[in-house]
């Protein structure tokens, strides 16, 4: 911001540096009267500056921006018949000698119609007060802009960070049931998966509050799910899971492939049928492919264990994270729940 100031300051001085020069520079270094310098061109662009900066900083703000339109243009009226008067009393008064030739010289010669002549005279302090409100007005549009991006921001951080908390409660609440189904069948397997989701706890509360994580630990995440999950599944239950196994240097937003590591042990796993899960995952140029592939079979209505809370929870936070950067699809073919999510990481 600071920075921003002194680059605004200085051009502002360059610009007018510039301007009070051009006698100087279109004289091509041929000898100039100081006196007509200062009448005709320094006095006339204190005036044009004057108009600029009391519009730029408080009439335009005052006035245009509230809709006093009527009092905005008197103001201006008044100040640039105020500075004609002014420019053309000094010439007069200090720089007698460069006293503007009477309008009729003689006969045959005419200066210009008055009109013409007060329009000119007009001219370059309307510029100065249309160039004061093209800034203002420009200025303003940005900062309004940069004002509703930051709200945007703000408003998604806060709704990811929802949606964050959400699935923290909902995967814990999960991997309880999961527990809770082997405290009878096998207290020794229960005791085992507690420290594996105590692993995986620690790492969703200490190290997925970062906007990206690296895919190489999301990976390892996904993998000690999966050995906790399997400590409760059958034997009937064939579980294929392919990874990348070196590091692909990939940053992604943590914990959006879990939802569906998941859902694909609540609803492809059957107790008394054989079953099968299989999961993909491969990168190439940044791009990460991530398919699942399971059995189907659907819960009961009254089964609130399958309720759908992570997926709704993925599909919003994709939406936001990664907007058209993403393909997200699920079907159901030959009794097999598909699953495919692809999303560009650069």
């Amino acid at each position: 911001m600071y920075n921003n100031k002194k680059i605004t300051i200085l051009s502002h001085l360059l610009v007018w540096l510039v301007l009070f020069s051009m006698p100087y520079i279109l004289s091509s270094g041929q000898e100039q009267n100081i006196n007509r310098v200062i009448a005709h061109f320094w006095i006339p662009f204190l005036f044009y500056a004057i108009i600029f900066y009391l519009n730029y900083f408080y009439i335009i703000d005052r006035f245009l921006f509230t809709k006093k339109n009527l009092a905005f243009i008197a103001i201006n009226a008044v100040m640039i018949a105020l500075f004609l008067l002014v420019k053309e009393q000094s010439v007069s008064t200090f720089f007698s000698e460069l006293q503007r030739t009477p309008p009729n010289t003689g006969e045959g010669e005419k200066g210009p119609p008055f009109k013409l002549f007060i329009y000119m005279q007009m001219l370059p302090y309307i510029a100065s007060l249309l160039f004061a409100i093209a800034a203002k007005t420009t200025k303003r549009l940005t900062k309004t802009e940069a004002e509703s991006k930051e709200a945007t921001n703000y408003k998604l951080k806060s709704e990811l960070q929802h949606l964050h908390y959400q699935l923290q409660p909902h995967f814990f609440f999960n991997s309880l049931n999961n527990i809770y189904s082997l405290v009878d069948i096998s207290p020794e397997q229960a005791k085992k998966t507690i420290h594996s989701l105590s692993k995986l706890m620690r790492y969703m509360l200490y190290e997925t509050n970062l906007e990206l994580v690296s895919l190489s630990k999301e990976v390892d995440f996904m993998k000690k799910y999966i050995e906790l999950m399997q400590l409760r599944v059958s034997d009937k239950i064939v579980i294929n899971a392919n990874f990348p196994t070196s590091e692909t240097g990939v940053q992604i937003a943590p914990l959006l492939f879990i939802s569906l590591i998941e859902n694909a042990f609540k609803h492809g796993v059957s107790a008394t049928k054989e079953s099968q899960i299989s999961i993909t995952m491969t990168v190439e140029n940044k791009k990460v492919l991530f398919l699942i592939e399971n059995n189907n079979f659907p819960k009961k209505t009254d089964d609130k264990s399958g309720s759908g809370i992570g997926l709704q929870n993925l599909k919003k936070r994709l939406e936001l994270l990664y907007p058209n950067k993403h393909f997200f699809e699920t079907t159901v073919k030959n009794n097999y729940f598909l699953v495919t999510l692809e999303i560009e990481t650069a």
